[in-house]
């Protein structure tokens, strides 16, 4: 049987949304500082942009990115971007005190505060409590909670969409409440 994948893009998209709880940080994290170390730093005026090179860690309360570069630009009259890069560049964060961790990878995390989104690309996984989701590129709007995930353009069977759904979600997203 063969797959429409464009017809089932809108039910990975609702299973995404079911059984992966909404990644909102901790509500102090944002009133954190962020604290950035690595092995270089470098700061442009010009174009607002600072760049951090040489195993990179960024933390914000229980935000936390490691990453081989990281580049923080910032921008008037808006939020700023944060763009870490490696191999992979990793992110983890605690949504709430009752939840585990949300823990994601990818080769680039792309982070704009103006609108508050999270972007992975190139070799994306996004995690928590044994749901698993897989893509080229996974997209979190943190205000709206909702996640899509993209296979990459023009493939088969290489870096499709996968997601892996543990039984205890099932369980959690019938429970009436």
């Amino acid at each position: 049987m063969k797959l429409d994948h464009k017809a089932t893009a809108p039910l990975v998209v609702l299973l995404m949304m079911i059984l992966m709880p909404p990644a909102k940080a901790l509500p102090e994290d944002r009133e954190q500082p962020i604290r950035i170390t690595a092995d270089s730093a470098s700061r442009f005026e010009a174009t607002g942009e600072t760049h951090y090179k040489g195993n990179v860690e960024l933390t914000q309360g229980s935000l936390r990115i490691n990453a081989d570069q990281i580049v923080v630009q910032q921008q008037q009259n808006s939020g700023g971007v944060i763009v870490a890069t490696g191999k992979p560049a990793r992110l983890e964060q605690t949504p709430t005190e009752e939840r585990g961790p949300v823990s994601a990878a990818a080769e680039r995390i792309e982070y704009r505060q103006d609108i508050d989104t999270v972007r992975l690309v190139q070799n994306a996984r996004i995690e928590q409590e044994g749901a698993v989701v897989t893509g080229a590129t996974i997209d979190y709007e943190v205000s709206a909670q909702q996640v899509r995930a993209s296979a990459a353009a023009g493939t088969v069977d290489k870096q499709r969409v996968e997601v892996i759904i543990p039984p205890s979600a099932l369980e959690r997203s019938s429970d009436p409440q």
